[in-house]
């Protein structure tokens, strides 16, 4: 568990940081510093962090179950994780209508991912994985709106070629998530056999 908490706090204790991080002229770390050393530096304590939680998350899989997860929870997830995997490809992709309903749709993302997965996992490391994940989606929505970033320009005119994109990426990523890429990234079947 040690490896996991660690790994959390620094993973998002960075992404805290530049969330509330003051933006005024001079106070700035990323303009003091540069956006390329700044960014540098972001990256590699983020990636030290993910590394971590990985590492700690598998390690901490004895701990026991702090619930037991209903049977219908998959179902939910399942359900759930379509609409992210769409939403996250959203917020990589030119501004369609998606992204615009959606405001910040990788947050949206994180917060239907790590809902209908704490739906689904009752176990400590579990529990404590995606509730930091949530937690931290909700916190980072509240910032980006107190800082007034409302997301796209409404003037933008919306990208079908991006919401087309997303629907067909997210989709596909999704299918194999279910198929086999989750069984092979985590270790877990997403449907059951037999």
């Amino acid at each position: 568990m040690p490896y996991l908490i660690a790994g959390l706090v620094l993973f998002f204790g960075v992404h805290l940081y530049s969330a509330f991080r003051s933006r005024a002229p001079g106070r700035d770390l990323r303009q003091r510093l540069g956006y390329a050393p700044f960014m540098g530096l972001y990256s590699l304590v983020a990636i030290a962090g993910f590394a971590l939680i990985i590492y700690g998350y598998d390690q901490a899989r004895w701990m026991g179950s702090l619930y037991f997860a209903p049977d219908w929870g998959r179902h939910v997830t399942m359900a759930l994780m379509l609409p992210a995997m769409i939403a996250l490809a959203a917020a990589y992709l030119p501004t369609g209508r998606i992204r615009k309903a959606l405001k910040h749709p990788m947050l949206v993302a994180v917060k239907l991912w790590a809902l209908g997965h704490l739906i689904s996992n009752g176990e400590w490391n579990s529990v404590i994985l995606f509730t930091s994940f949530l937690a931290y989606a909700v916190i980072d929505r509240i910032a980006v709106k107190k800082r007034g970033d409302t997301g796209p320009d409404p003037h933008t005119p919306p990208s079908t070629l991006g919401d087309v994109g997303a629907l067909v990426i997210g989709t596909g990523v999704y299918l194999a998530l279910v198929f086999h890429l989750h069984q092979w990234l985590i270790g877990v079947p997403v449907l059951l056999r037999g």
